[in-house]
């Protein structure tokens, strides 16, 4: 793959390679929990055990390393478990991350609840203020700068580029969820990232039917020790899901570029619309980043929050879209809505994130969008 260098070819190629024995294109899935051996110790392509090595995994991370520009991945049977085992492998008691403000929920969640009993703490400092960061830097340094941009779900957008020089400068790594935008639309190794986090079951997977987790690394710093924890904790992604992320990743060049077009068409609707209290999409020329985004980001993604007048007229609407699904999850090809103060982001309530009860969160997927918008407006009118 060394000669392919475009987003599009590597996403259908990288580790891809036809099967040897068969010619078959596409690549088989290997279910086998164990693998015969040459005499002891005598491995086969360095695979002895489904946990510490399957042939369908290493094509995954091989595949999620090329779209990503890194030199590294690591595939996990969670989102969540991908961000475990790097905590795990970094942080030690008495180290502290430093978090955006507007961050997914069980980000904090992992971070307070399950690490922080073990002496890890959390500050939470507003990312898209980067005087702000430089400041808590100042004022006591964290082991880990931890950058969500897009967030979910108020869509801040954050200079990664900037935040990396300030996090290298205080000795941070530098930590990226790239969940929202995906490779596809924005690259935080490229601007200076360490690392990259995944929730593969978003818009990697594509379709909502796998969950997974990833990390990408942007060379050998934590990637050995991580990498142990993969093996030695087992939070491994099997077979079969592996296979359908790869197989989600081969068209994530063309639905993400639908997802944004959609939402784009979804977000100035409602941002025309006086019912609606607020808009928040990078793609509006409105949004406080607007310019960062069109800098950073090749286009905007699939994701728009959108708030009204009250907690009650929020739920109303969500309960009252058709083609829109109330559902939690994001990402896939068939749009969702979702009420985050009760359903994606209830565990920071009565925290410095917890978010507004006015808010709502749509999942723009790939139908028409003249459906979807459609759909908004009929939710809208039962108001």
């Amino acid at each position: 793959m060394d000669r392919l260098h475009g987003f599009d070819s590597l996403a259908v190629h990288a580790g891809q390679d036809f099967d040897p024995t068969t010619g078959a294109v596409i690549p088989p899935v290997h279910f086998s929990s164990t693998y015969a051996q040459d005499g002891i110790g005598g491995l086969r392509g360095g695979y002895e055990y489904g946990r510490s090595g399957n042939p369908t995994r290493t094509a995954l991370q091989e595949q999620l390393a090329a779209i990503e520009g890194g030199a590294h991945a690591l595939s996990f049977a969670s989102g969540l478990a991908a961000e475990d085992a790097l905590l795990r492998a970094v942080l030690r008691p008495g180290d502290e991350v430093l978090l955006g403000n507007d961050v997914y929920g069980g980000t904090y969640r992992l971070i307070a609840r399950v690490l922080g009993p073990w002496g890890v703490t959390v500050r939470v400092v507003d990312m898209t203020d980067t005087a702000a960061v430089a400041a808590a830097l100042e004022e006591r340094p964290a082991r880990i700068l931890w950058v969500e941009t897009p967030s979910n779900p108020l869509l801040k957008v954050s200079d990664i580029a900037e935040l990396a020089r300030l996090g290298h400068a205080a000795g941070s790594l530098v930590v990226v969820d790239n969940t929202f935008a995906s490779p596809a639309l924005q690259q935080p190794i490229r601007h200076g990232a360490d690392v990259v986090v995944h929730s593969v079951t978003k818009y990697l997977g594509g379709h909502s039917d796998v969950v997974g987790g990833a990390l990408v690394f942007r060379d050998d710093t934590v990637f050995d020790e991580t990498a142990f924890l993969q093996y030695a904790v087992g939070a491994v992604s099997g077979p079969l899901d592996a296979w359908l992320t790869t197989r989600g990743i081969k068209t994530l060049a063309v639905r993400m570029q639908r997802h944004s077009e959609n939402a784009l068409a979804v977000a100035s609707f409602l941002a025309a619309d006086d019912r609606v209290s607020a808009v928040h999409y990078p793609g509006l020329a409105t949004h406080p980043q607007h310019e960062l985004a069109s800098r950073q980001m090749s286009s905007f993604g699939g994701i728009v929050s959108l708030e009204l007048e009250d907690a009650a007229t929020a739920r109303r609407f969500v309960e009252s879209t058709r083609l829109f699904q109330l559902a939690e999850s994001l990402g896939g090809v068939e749009s969702l809505v979702n009420y985050p103060d009760a359903m994606t982001h209830a565990s920071v309530r009565g925290t410095e994130l917890a978010v507004p009860e006015t808010l709502v969160r749509l999942s723009v997927g790939i139908e028409s969008a003249d459906d979807l918008v459609t759909d908004l407006a009929a939710a809208l009118d039962v108001l």
